[in-house]
């Protein structure tokens, strides 16, 4: 939609220009809820909206002479951008000119030599007065004191100009009078009307009676913008009847033309010749008007006037502009496809199908450009983003013309995607397995768990927990033995293990990102207890006391190889580090006694003889297989006496002479079963698990 306003130029700070709630029909509440935004096509920001009344307002000043100069009429243009959704407005705003500048003469006084002779009608340009204004406030007319000599002429151009000149009615006599004094008074149209004035100083000369006359009373020509300098514009030619140095003409360009012209146009003072100097640039202007003079080299010199039109072809030299009206550099990355992110103005300062000019994006990029209006589009998303995947994107927006050959400008957008929490933490192991010696010191590190998330800073910052796993005994609290480092992923032991009481323990261990909400995973961790060689063999028959030791009974008939007694110890570990032997290292009479390495059966050895003692002492030593080795001693005193066989120790000896095994004996080899296959299980399993 399209609304136009029109205002007077220099209107106070806080003027009101319109109301764009009632001209769109729509409600204030409306647009201040839409987020309503004011785009200007200038640097400066000429209006302001207030959101909350839909006033527009001037928010700075206006100068219609700075802003477009001569230009019979003079625009701002302004877009409102509102959100939810999103819409653009175009406003154009005419400022109107007030009569705020006065017609201004170039210097307060004017002097002009002309000669006696000079004919009836001749004309003397005198420089014009300047108005910025413009319509019918800018310079109207001219107005000349009385006189009986001159008369004025008012010489329109075609760019709208006007140029005094005076006009000889009468002829001069300088023996009658040598100067003439007039006023020149230049009047505009506003209300009320501006006027300035100059002084005119006439001398009247005598002699060179005759002025040059061009052939032409104008000229014309057509030149292609950037021609090469020194290109011929046109040959001038003007004649003098006079003869000798009255007759002879040098050509010049006149001081009605502004600095800038003379920066583009030479004009040789021998042959007329007008050739390019400087740059020609349609965009500029589209047509200069060279004021050029004759001059004779008579005393006085007398010239005469002529205009040369020059019209200027454009060509496509100028590649397209792209300006930025609106643009977000960071975009979510959940963003909808179809979002806005940035607001893109084109212009080409080419004239026609030269100044048209057409944009696109790269179709491999996930993006695309719509175009809103005449020379604005909006760059869009086309698909879902994953920053995970692409993080940052460089859109090149190229902008072409239509000119042959087309020219083109391509701008970066650099485009950066915001992070969403998206993706859980993965850990880099389904499970873990771990062994662990008991007896582990505190604190130690008996594994480390390790996740990542693709996601960034907040959103990737991982907390470690430990949970109770499913199936676990209820007594097996995981939190009283281990602790967590909730960053780090390090599990650590609280208390050291003791493979007599635990032998296997399992848990969760739960991760978390720092995204909101959170999102989590869980690993399961197996840590299975190795036996160490911590436990010495406990003696359990014959049983003593400390320091003292066990006495037995023998008869002195006693058969070789008969069982004296057995010694059972039990090792509360396990494996090889419960493998028990037997050995007698001390005794009275060595090699009477033996004891088996296994089973810790005492026999003796050979028939008793009546030099043998009647009491021998026995140090028996049971050693497990750890390493390294512990071991316990037991002594025991054997007592030769005439007894029967209930002078042995115990009703245990006695069951073993009849051939049946002790029922702590039974005991034990039950337990070391039983031990030996719950360790062989756990091996196996173990042995599964890491293959």
């Amino acid at each position: 939609a399209q609304i136009r306003y029109s205002i007077p130029e220099e209107l106070t700070r806080g003027a009101f220009v319109g109301n764009i709630a009632k001209d769109l029909g729509t409600d204030v509440a409306k647009l201040a809820a839409a987020n309503l935004q004011v785009l200007s096509d200038s640097d400066s920001q000429y209006f302001s909206v207030n959101v909350n009344t839909g006033i527009i307002m001037v928010s700075e000043r206006i100068d219609r002479e700075q802003l477009c100069g001569q230009n019979p009429r003079c625009f701002l243009h302004l877009k409102l951008a509102i959100e939810n959704p999103v819409e653009f407005y175009r406003i154009e705003v005419e400022i109107l000119d007030i009569n705020d500048n006065p017609p201004e003469f170039p210097s307060e006084e004017v002097s002009l030599r002309i000669y006696e002779l000079a004919s009836l009608g001749a004309r003397f340009p005198i420089q014009p007065a300047q108005d910025p204004d413009v319509g019918t406030n800018t310079l109207q007319t001219y107005h000349l004191s009385a006189n009986e000599n001159f008369n004025l002429n008012v010489k329109a151009r075609t760019d709208g100009g006007k140029f005094p000149e005076l006009v000889l009615e009468r002829a001069l006599d300088r023996e009658f009078r040598a100067f003439h004094y007039l006023v020149l008074t230049a009047e505009d149209g506003g209300s009320p009307p501006k006027s300035s004035k100059i002084r005119i100083t006439i001398q009247v000369l005598d002699a060179n009676d005759n002025h040059p006359v061009f052939d032409k009373p104008s000229y014309g020509a057509r030149l292609v913008e950037n021609s090469p300098l020194g290109t011929l514009v046109v040959k001038l030619n003007a004649t003098d009847v006079d003869e000798g140095p009255n007759g002879d003409i040098r050509y010049a360009l006149s001081s009605h033309n502004s600095a800038t012209l003379r920066q583009i146009f030479a004009v040789d003072e021998q042959t007329g010749e007008i050739r390019v100097q400087g740059n020609l640039d349609f965009e500029e202007a589209t047509v200069y008007e060279i004021e050029v003079e004759a001059k004779d080299m008579g005393s006085p010199t007398m010239e005469e006037h002529c205009s040369v039109v020059v019209e200027i072809t454009d060509v496509n030299d100028n590649a397209p502009e792209v300006i930025l009206t609106s643009f977000s550099s960071s975009l979510s990355e959940d963003a909808p496809p179809g979002t806005v992110v940035a607001v893109i103005h084109v212009r080409d300062r080419d004239s026609g199908e030269q100044g048209k000019v057409q944009c696109h994006v790269s179709p491999d990029l996930p993006f695309q450009l719509r175009k809103d209006y005449e020379h604005q589009y909006s760059l869009l998303t086309s698909t879902r983003l994953d920053r995970e995947r692409v993080a940052y994107y460089n859109v090149t927006v190229s902008a072409s013309d239509l000119g042959s050959p087309p020219l083109s400008r391509h701008t970066i957008l650099p485009i950066s995607l915001a992070d969403v929490n998206d993706n859980a933490p993965q850990f880099e192991q389904a499970s873990y397995e771990v062994l662990v010696a008991e007896n582990n010191p505190v604190g130690s590190v008996l594994v480390t768990v390790s996740a990542a998330d693709p996601d960034s800073e907040q959103n990737s910052r991982l907390s470690y927990s430990i949970l109770r796993a499913g199936g676990t005994d209820p007594g097996l609290d995981p939190t009283r033995y281990l602790s967590m480092h909730p960053t780090s992923g390090q599990v650590s032991a609280k208390l050291p293990f003791d493979y007599e009481q635990t032998t296997y323990l399992q848990f969760h261990v739960e991760v978390s990102d720092g995204g909101s909400p959170a999102l989590r995973n869980r690993t399961l961790v197996h840590i299975f207890i190795v036996d160490q060689n911590d436990n010495a063999p406990q003696v359990h028959f014959p049983r003593a006391g400390e320091d003292s030791a066990t006495q037995l009974r023998i008869s002195p008939s006693i058969t070789p190889s008969a069982l004296i007694t057995k010694v059972v110890a039990i090792d509360a570990d396990s494996g090889r580090n419960a493998w028990l032997s037997y050995h007698v290292v001390e005794a009275t009479e060595p090699g009477l006694f033996s004891v088996a390495l296994r089973s810790g059966e005492i026999r003796i050895t050979r028939a008793l003889q009546e030099t043998d003692a009647s009491a021998h002492e026995l140090l028996v030593v049971v050693r497990d297989a750890g390493e390294p080795p512990l071991s316990t001693a037991v002594t025991l005193v054997v007592l030769v006496e005439e007894k029967g066989p209930e002078a042995l120790q115990g009703s245990e000896a006695r069951a073993t002479d009849g051939g049946g095994l002790p029922t702590i004996t039974l005991y034990l080899i039950v337990s070391l079963v039983l031990i030996s296959t719950v360790s062989l299980v756990g091996l196996v399993v173990l042995g599964v698990r890491c293959l």
